[in-house]
């Protein structure tokens, strides 16, 4: 396969994860699926990891492994593969982009299961006491200390699944663009003109 084509299947994996890790992050702004006050949604979730991180830092990447296959190899000062080479090595600095933006994501998921949700601790007629009782990350081992959170209703579940959701992804998308790095590499030394300039195989 060549690389051009290697990585626009790399393009069309990484779409689709990117849209999962935006949807994660936006349904993390409804703790339990509820609506609350912005100053009781748990501070992770401001860091955008999902939507910044593995969302729109991974778009740019993804558009550019897509449009690999379709580059103009002959274009380049008329050496064949000149401009194939040239786009599969500036391919690698946008698969470092995607590396940090979903390096960032990994972290933040892995920082927010470990700190837990924020949620109500305290409840009476006239008060609600919102607090995070899991910030030494012992609630993972211990399920019982879910109880400790009143409202909202099953929001540490919540919590862990779509962070937990995230921080797969955002590994996932690491691996992959770190295969484009070496995809990348590949083709820059040994070319990638498959099926362009009237049949050449690349060689020069």
């Amino acid at each position: 396969m060549c690389s051009g084509s290697f990585a626009k299947c790399l393009g069309i994996s990484l779409m689709p994860l990117s849209i999962v890790c935006v949807l994660c992050n936006i349904l993390l702004f409804f703790p339990g699926g509820t609506s609350v006050e912005s100053e009781h949604i748990t501070e992770e979730v401001w860091y955008f990891g999902g939507i910044l991180g593995s969302g729109v830092l991974m778009i740019f990447p993804a558009l550019v492994f897509l449009g690999l296959k379709n580059n103009d190899c002959c274009g380049c000062c008329g050496n064949e593969s000149c401009g194939r080479r040239f786009a599969m090595l500036s391919s690698i600095l946008f698969a470092a982009v995607g590396v940090i933006g979903a390096g960032y994501s990994v972290i933040v998921s892995a920082v927010a299961i470990n700190q837990g949700p924020e949620c109500v601790v305290y409840s009476n007629e006239t008060n609600k006491v919102w607090s995070n009782p899991f910030s030494d990350g012992d609630y993972l081992s211990n399920k019982t200390a879910w109880a400790n959170c009143l409202e909202p209703a099953g929001v540490v579940s919540w919590h862990l699944s779509l962070f937990s959701v995230l921080l797969v992804m955002g590994l996932i998308q690491m691996a992959l663009c770190a295969v484009q790095v070496v995809n990348g590499l590949l083709g820059a030394l040994c070319g990638d003109c498959c099926g362009c300039c009237g049949g050449s195989d690349g060689a020069v």
